[in-house]
């Protein structure tokens, strides 16, 4: 280094949180670009995709980089959202960096517990600063638009609102702990196939009123450090480079003020998106970096192509990040997170969010069950969570032979071997047989689901000889880069069809009751066996400490109070999405992923959201359309009483009160669901639709408990798109509470004036769509 360099590093300014100017003004244009571009440049070998890419966390998935210069620190952004992403395993220490395992979204946003979601939130983000780390990739807030979206466990439901609030809660109880979240995919990331190339074609309405209201709430409620950008493109425009989504809607009507990061991809000049076009559009990061990137910035300055003063943009956003980092306060993190409290935390949400479908002669809770016939090679190998980057790195699975077993249940020895033996053949087999380049199939992206093993009817006889009653756990494992298939998929397989009979055929000639489990971050299908069973619970992917919550509720010990909080159709056909969902995707290479054209493929070029606003319950109620559980379904042990409710406005604010009264014999928690009805306005609306939520404390038998929930009146809005603008027809509206959307209890009326709210005119469709109409 030169004397004259020393002097002009020594004179420079360094980052201090009031001096953001002085250090944007100090700036060169090679430092600027490198501050809008991560610095994991190996990221796509082979090496750093199995998961040792950041060197000050090895497994973390992206950093910033630092300018020493100027006093700017790297920060190092970790892969989420059920928990903290790093390698356990380091060369240089016997240490271990094991991180909690918490449950999927879906499990989380089941328990309709939005105290419950912080108290997640601040674990997490507890570990996420304990482990050097400064943001978590999560929450995901995108919606259940069909149920064969391989990515459904990460995200809560297919409505908006309820997808918002957990959100939020989450992103507040991360946040408390001074690190941030990168809400993700920032939008219409609605399918897995063909992620990185697929238009999402949908209506202004549809994305307004569905697909962007989650993030809106989350926005607009817990103020995200970070939102990220999702891979595909939004009605012919690249989410990266979509100015109309990271600008006028996310920042100019939302007033979001954080950094805008990238999904994790290279240079995309192939498919046609520009490094100087993502950050016109006003993305401040690209993730996880590339030098030409940083290359393609400075050129586009020098060359005209891009303004200083976009860049100048996206940096002071990038420096008003950096400053609130544990990175810049120098925090040391102790790299011991408390595990053991965190667990804890994790065995009380699971059980929370387990929701009891069937449960027949109340065989559940068990009683004078001492020994249990396991079936099922989910019994053994139960799946905590999904697959991809989502994957946490976890001190252990308590299965469902351990969580038995530590509620002081037995399973029948020689059933359990038989299993156990398989499950270690067919792991060692699996990993044989996979490919090199299949890398989202690798163990460290998660524990693939192992095929069921045919076990003989007279097996099947002696285990009902030597047990009190059989479960038979029904597994699916979902994940990144892949959508799940119909046929053995969403539906059981045919084995798993005939064992089920067999073995509920010759347990209840016993007389004795068989539980089904279901282990699945998705919905399945249930209508053709459910009658089978005498019982049936959604475990989901509960996490860790899995096997211990579903021995919680089977025992009694907790009473479910979990609540769906997606539509189980029939038929997965019967989703008006499925018509344009891709099926049957050939499995690519990451290196291949890119240069891969099918632009004209329905499904993979573009699929189109015809099916419009009518996603979930608000297609299946307004249709009265069959369904094998409605939306907000759940059962208990125990029964509740709702009150008349009441609702008064109050200003913008809207309240609606109701008691909810425990009239059973245990005590438990409920679910007050608030659905509104609109009166006949200018725009055709569903039945009704969610607009709030409360959940009971738990309350012991005879115990009441008034729960009060609000809303502003711009929540009864729709879009109308003619006039870029929110309305709230004036009129009479229904307010009905509810135990699920088909189960109502009560209701009550509100008159109101008009409301209207103007927009922007944005993401206005570029192709004629076929879209779904009622009075069609």
């Amino acid at each position: 280094m030169t004397v004259m360099s020393l002097n002009a590093s020594a004179q420079a300014p360094k980052l201090t949180k009031d001096n953001i100017d002085e250090v944007l003004s100090a700036m060169t244009l090679d430092e600027k670009a490198q501050l809008l571009v991560g610095g994991l440049f190996d990221f796509f070998s082979p090496v750093a995709v199995a998961g040792s890419a950041a060197r000050t966390v090895p497994g973390a998935a992206g950093t910033s980089v630092a300018i020493e210069r100027l006093g700017i620190p790297e920060t190092i952004l970790t892969d989420g959202p059920a928990g903290v992403r790093i390698d356990a395993n380091r060369p240089d220490t016997q240490k271990t960096f094991y991180a909690t395992g918490f449950p999927v979204g879906t499990c989380l946003a089941s328990t309709w517990n939005v105290d419950l979601a912080g108290r997640v939130g601040k674990a997490i983000g507890n570990e996420t600063k304990e482990y050097n780390c400064d943001v978590i990739l999560g929450p995901g807030v995108n919606i259940h638009r069909n149920p064969l979206c391989g990515r459904n466990f990460e995200y809560y439901s297919e409505d908006p609102m309820l997808t918002g609030k957990i959100a939020a809660a989450y992103i507040n109880g991360v946040q408390s702990e001074g690190v941030g979240v990168s809400v993700k995919h920032y939008a219409v990331n609605s399918q897995e196939t063909s992620r990185t190339r697929v238009d999402e074609r949908l209506s202004q309405r549809a994305a307004r009123e569905i697909y962007l209201r989650g993030f809106e709430i989350a926005v607009k409620e817990s103020n995200p450090w970070t939102v990220m950008s999702s891979y595909n493109a939004v009605n012919g425009t690249y989410s990266h480079a979509n100015y109309d989504l990271l600008t006028t809607i996310l920042r100019d009507e939302w007033g979001f003020n954080g950094i805008v990061m990238t999904d994790w991809i290279g240079k995309r000049e192939s498919q046609g998106l520009f490094t100087v076009d993502a950050v016109k559009a006003g993305n401040d990061l690209m993730e996880p970096g590339c030098q030409e990137q940083v290359q393609d910035i400075v050129d586009g300055v020098k060359n005209g192509n891009l303004k200083m003063e976009d860049v100048d943009k996206c940096v002071r956003r990038m420096l008003e990040y950096i400053v609130k980092t544990p990175h810049f306060a120098n925090y040391k993190a102790s790299d011991a997170p408390d595990l053991k409290s965190h667990a804890a935390i994790t065995r009380e949400t699971a059980a929370e969010g387990m929701v009891l479908l069937k449960n027949s002669n109340n065989t559940l809770p068990m009683r004078d069950i001492k020994k249990i016939a396991l079936f099922g090679t989910g019994s053994y190998n139960f799946l905590s969570g999904g697959v991809g980057s989502g994957c946490v790195h976890t001190p252990y699975i308590v299965d469902m032979v351990a969580g038995l077993k530590n509620a002081g249940i037995e399973t029948t020895a020689d059933l359990t071997e038989l299993y156990q033996k398989y499950i270690d053949f067919a792991k060692l087999k699996f990993e044989a047989d996979r490919p090199g380049d299949r890398w989202f199939e690798a163990p460290y992206m998660g524990d693939q689901k192992v095929p069921e093993v045919e076990i003989s009817d007279l097996f099947i006889s002696k285990q009902v000889a030597s047990s009190d009653a059989a479960i038979f756990t029904i597994s699916r494992q979902a994940g990144e880069g892949i959508d799940r298939s119909i046929k053995d998929e969403f539906c059981l397989t045919e084995l798993e069809q005939k064992m089920l009979k067999s073995v509920c055929s010759q347990y209840h000639a016993a007389g004795k009751p068989v539980i089904v489990v279901i282990n699945s971050g998705s919905v399945i299908e249930t209508a053709s066996w459910s009658a089978i069973p005498d019982a049936i619970l959604v475990a989901w992917q509960p996490g860790e400490e899995g096997g211990n919550s579903v021995a919680d509720i089977l025992t009694g010990k907790v009473c479910p109070s979990g609540r769906l909080t997606m539509t189980w159709p029939v038929f997965a056909t019967d989703h008006p999405s499925t018509a344009n969902f891709p099926q049957d995707m050939p499995l690519f290479s990451f290196e291949t992923i890119l240069n891969y054209s099918d632009a004209g493929v329905p499904g993979r070029g573009y699929t189109n959201h015809d099916e419009d606003i009518w996603v979930g319950y608000r297609y299946f109620d307004t249709w009265n359309k069959s369904v094998a559980y409605p939306f907000g379904y759940g059962l208990s042990y125990t029964t509740f009483e709702f009150g008349k409710p009441t609702v008064k406005k109050v200003g913008d604010k809207i309240t609606v009160s109701v008691s909810v009264k425990n009239t059973g014999k245990v005590a438990g928690k409920e679910v007050a669901q608030v659905y509104v009805a609109a009166p006949e306005g200018s725009i055709e609306k569903p039945t009704k639709e969610l607009k709030a939520f409360a959940k009971t404390g738990l309350l012991q038998p005879g115990e009441s408990q008034t729960l009060t929930m609000t809303m502003a009146q711009r929540d009864l809005a729709s879009f109308d798109e003619a006039n870029s603008q929110w309305i709230a027809d004036a009129g009479t509206y229904n307010f009905m509470v509810g135990a699920n959307v088909a189960d109502i209890r009560g209701n009550a009326q509100l008159k109101l004036t008009e409301y209207t709210e103007k927009t922007n005119n944005a993401l206005a469709p570029k192709v004629k769509l076929n879209l779904l109409k009622k009075n069609k």
